[in-house]
């Protein structure tokens, strides 16, 4: 399963976000530095709205909605490049991770320690970002040199290595994340052989005081909108992860009321994990019947056979086709028998490209 890693500056809400992301008091959450230390890690449900119609269609009262791992990072400060705070050990479990949500402190509030004495939060996305390019930098120089003595030898990996990673080093060292270069397909494919931290892509989550939910965020968020756009090619959120923990403790129709009262429409914390479910590459199928309604987990860009595979690995080898419609056909027919005759199933071979939305029923050898 893949993971998305919450990272920041201390005291931004990392560990209420987590809590409230997992329903759980797995994660400390103190007023002071390094609350976190050893990564709690935690399944989360992916909300969509396409689930309960399907549940309907099919008659069953069987609902698996798809599933992501989060992972509470403990907080990063300057300098952790070198190993200030316990600094190597929180970039090692960066590392782990396939994507990073930034929780951003875009809220005042004497109560609660800023690490760096005030709220500016561009510049505590600099202070994480530049400890990942300077930790990135100083492993793309040591693999460069490795590459560069193994190219001599006329190993042409090497030389390709080589080749890209002195393009690495050239960006990092003007203070930009990997992840912004501007690559083909192929050296995009080979950067992921290198393992560096600031190539990982990025959601900007920004934390804020409960009265600004109402708004839609405040003059910081609408700062770090602007900045993770322009510098970053990356999406932002508004989030109060204090509220949010507090929703995580009610019930559905309770929760709803208690937004209602805040004059806001939805969770914060739903509109996240789609994003972060996004930002994985990630999308959903759906199998529907009597059993049950699920929905499956694959990468964008997969094709039938391999979507087969999520299921079982050998629906994959025995793929033969893949009956298959699309949700908002299904529904609009309201039933299967009603999308059948309407002529909204199809049967699509090896090469189809699953799509999101897509209902699927595989057919398979013996």
């Amino acid at each position: 399963m893949l993971q998305a890693g919450i990272v920041g500056l201390p005291n931004v809400g990392k560990s209420t976000l987590f809590n409230a992301l997992t329903r759980t008091r797995k994660a400390e959450a103190a007023n002071y530095p390094f609350c976190t230390i050893e990564p709690n890690v935690g399944v989360v449900e992916v909300p969509d709205e396409r689930l309960e119609p399907l549940r309907e269609i099919s008659k069953t009262s069987v609902v698996i909605p798809a599933a992501i791992e989060f992972v509470d990072i403990a907080g990063l400060v300057a300098g952790a490049s070198k190993g200030e705070g316990l600094g190597n050990k929180f970039l090692a479990n960066i590392r782990e991770v396939d994507a990073i949500v930034h929780v951003v402190r875009c809220f005042e509030d004497e109560d609660i320690i800023h690490k760096e004495g005030s709220v500016d939060p561009i510049r505590d996305i600099d202070i994480i970002n530049t400890e990942l390019v300077l930790a990135d930098l100083e492993s793309a120089e040591s693999q460069l040199d490795k590459n560069r003595r193994r190219a001599k030898g006329n190993d042409k990996e090497a030389v390709a290595n080589a080749a890209l990673l002195e393009k690495v080093v050239e960006h990092l060292n003007a203070g930009k994340p990997a992840v912004t270069m501007d690559l083909t397909d192929d050296e995009r494919e080979l950067l992921k052989h290198f393992c560096l931290l600031s190539s990982k892509r990025a959601l900007y989550a920004c934390n804020v005081a409960e009265d600004d939910l109402a708004n839609g965020g405040n003059d910081f968020t609408k700062k770090v909108a602007d900045w993770a756009a322009e510098h970053h090619g990356a999406g932002s959120c508004v989030i109060c992860a204090r509220i949010e923990e507090e929703l995580s403790e009610l019930e559905p129709e309770e929760a709803k009321e208690f937004l209602a009262d805040l004059g806001v429409d939805g969770s914060g914390v739903s509109g996240l994990i789609q994003a972060a479910y996004s930002l994985l590459g990630l999308a959903s199928y759906f199998t529907a019947g009597e059993k049950e309604v699920r929905a499956w987990t694959f990468h964008v860009g997969m094709k039938a056979p391999q979507c087969a595979g999520v299921i079982h690995t050998d629906f994959e080898k025995k793929f033969i086709k893949a009956e298959v419609v699309s949700y908002p056909d299904l529904v609009a027919a309201g039933s299967v028998a009603a999308a059948r005759d309407a002529g909204k199933y199809r049967l699509e071979g090896k090469e189809y490209l699953f799509k999101d939305g897509d209902v699927a029923l595989f057919k398979v050898g013996g």
